[in-house]
């Protein structure tokens, strides 16, 4: 079971570091996020600092990451079933859940590489978090990574088509981002979107990760995030397991 899972995450890592260039742009693009977007938003935090306006954003960021990083690692998945790869995949000796936990544990290594590059560049710039705080915002990334993989396989291996899935994912990401305030607190929305925003799980690991940011442990926002990224990481990697099984079958 390890072994093959093993096998399969070093399989697409190897793909996916075949290229350089893309994975290049896809470790800078959050620093890149840091370093220009950021300082945007000094006017919007109560200390007007740079500090305060990455101590706001780099949760939010890494959240962002973490969703938007793994929601579409599906397509591979697509471009396999249709030249059979995926197929002689699944009626191998091999463990079969392996090929889909193979996928989300490459891109959780993937995310942690991302995650340590925006941890550094916030704390160059003067951000700083405690250990525990730090930890449960790693955790909390992972679990959120975790159900995007898990739900872009599963979409993936239901739709079966790039443009279907496409269309599908481009119709939800920026009510996602906006409802989550991703870029933007909010706070400073809307009474409309405030009353929406708690529907959105997203928003959810933002105002927990900007918690444990300020070092506010106790926030009740925490528990949360982990309670509903937990449940829902379980329901995805097992929709997506159960989709390639059908596929077997």
């Amino acid at each position: 079971m390890i072994r093959h899972t093993a096998l399969f995450t070093g399989y697409e890592l190897k793909k996916s570091f075949s290229n350089p260039i893309w994975p290049l742009f896809g470790l800078m693009q959050p620093v890149l996020y840091l370093l220009m977007f950021a300082p945007l938003l000094k006017s919007l935090t109560p200390g007007g600092t740079t500090v305060d306006a990455l101590r706001m954003f780099t949760p939010a960021s890494m959240m962002m990451i973490a969703v938007f990083g793994s929601l579409f690692s599906g397509f591979g998945l697509i471009a396999e079933l249709r030249n059979g790869s995926l197929e002689r995949y699944a009626v191998s000796p091999a463990w079969r859940p392996a090929i889909v936990l193979g996928r989300v544990a490459k891109d959780m290594v993937v995310l942690v590489v991302q995650a340590v590059l925006v941890l550094i560049g916030a704390a160059a710039m003067g951000v700083r978090i405690g250990a525990v705080e730090l930890v449960l915002v790693l955790l909390l990334m992972a679990a959120t990574g975790l159900f995007a993989s898990g739900l872009s396989q599963g979409l993936a291996l239901t739709v079966r088509d790039e443009n279907g899935m496409s269309q599908t994912l481009n119709l939800f990401l920026l009510p996602i981002m906006l409802l989550a305030g991703l870029f933007v607190p909010i706070s400073f929305a809307p009474d409309w979107m405030k009353f929406l925003a708690p529907v959105n799980p997203l928003y959810h690991a933002v105002e927990a990760g900007r918690a444990l940011f300020d070092g506010r442990l106790g926030d009740p926002s925490i528990p949360i995030a982990f309670g509903v990224f937990v449940v829902l990481a379980v329901l995805t990697t097992m929709w997506s397991m159960r989709s390639l099984g059908k596929i077997a079958g």
